[in-house]
């Protein structure tokens, strides 16, 4: 939501015109991302002469299930042989996501890795980080990348950004994250389950597939000890309590009945909860950053 809104900001000449906007594409998204992204490539970014760069390290879902190919594992819920819960190191969002971003950046900057970046050569990056969620605002971690937040310096909140994109037409941004990301609430799972069967399918096999870990640790004969799961519960997708609504979510579903303003995406997870680069909320030590990257 807030990158969509930067990126618009920017189209519209309320921000200086950007030169470029980045996707890491995981190749794992839902449908619904692909669309939107589409969609404003095609009404706001191109008309605007803003270019956005799609760039991927591969697709983690076939990744993960490739014993021939490195697995930058999940962040997996795991059942230990002992009953005691755990949880698998997550690399995801370095390796599909960070990486491909600072690899594209680079080349952009004229200095392709692993040739070294000359001093004082750096993009301003834009990220898409509102007021509500300023705790996240941080430094890039290389000096190639300088970060800055215009939705704070603006003082715009994710509201702001909901009514700003409304009015574009545009109210229907959906989050951006892995389609079988771990870190999904209950809210998430139920909204794939029932509004795209196809996708629910896919999560669902793919929650049976990595139940003994990533495919190339079971080819190597490093077997996970234990069972690994997508849902908190530690049960099997289509049988976890995924109806269950959470007392988060009783206090989201609330706060839109005050404001009478309802957002699916918010309703569990809350909008620090994202799973974009450097702001994935399984690591808050990384560098923060969001799905878009505009480097100007």
């Amino acid at each position: 939501m807030q990158s969509s809104c930067v990126l618009a900001l920017s189209a519209e000449g309320i921000l200086p015109k950007a030169d470029f906007a980045i996707f890491a594409d995981t190749g794992w998204e839902p449908q619904a991302v692909y669309d939107h992204l589409d969609r404003l490539e095609r009404e706001i970014a191109q008309p605007a002469g803003i270019p956005i760069l799609r760039v991927s390290a591969g697709n983690i879902r076939n990744d993960a299930l490739d014993p021939t190919h490195r697995f930058a594992s999940m962040p997996l819920y795991i059942l230990n042989q002992d009953g005691r819960p755990g949880m698998t190191r997550r690399q995801c969002t370095g390796e599909y996501k960070i990486k491909p971003i600072k690899r594209q950046v680079r080349e952009l900057l004229g200095h392709p890795y692993p040739q070294r970046v000359r001093k004082g050569a750096f993009v301003e990056q834009w990220v898409g980080i509102s007021t509500d969620e300023f705790h996240r605002a941080k430094d890039s971690d290389v000096k190639y990348m300088r970060n800055r937040h215009p939705l704070i310096e603006m003082g715009w909140s994710r509201t702001d950004c909901v009514h700003y994109l409304t009015g574009l037409g545009l109210a229907d941004t959906p989050k951006s994250s892995c389609l079988g990301c771990p870190f999904h609430g209950n809210a998430q799972w139920r909204n794939i389950r029932d509004t795209s069967p196809s996708e629910w399918a896919d999560v669902v096999e793919f929650d049976a597939a990595i139940r003994a870990g990533n495919a190339r640790a079971n080819a190597t004969g490093n077997r996970l000890l234990g069972q690994a799961f997508l849902h908190r519960s530690r049960v099997p997708l289509d049988q976890a309590p995924i109806d269950h609504v959470t007392a988060a979510e009783w206090a989201a579903l609330q706060a839109a009945a005050d404001t009478g303003e309802a957002d699916l995406e918010e309703l569990e997870q809350g909008v620090e909860n994202g799973c974009s680069p450097w702001a994935c909320r399984g690591s808050e030590a990384e560098p923060v950053q969001d799905d878009f990257d505009l480097a100007s």
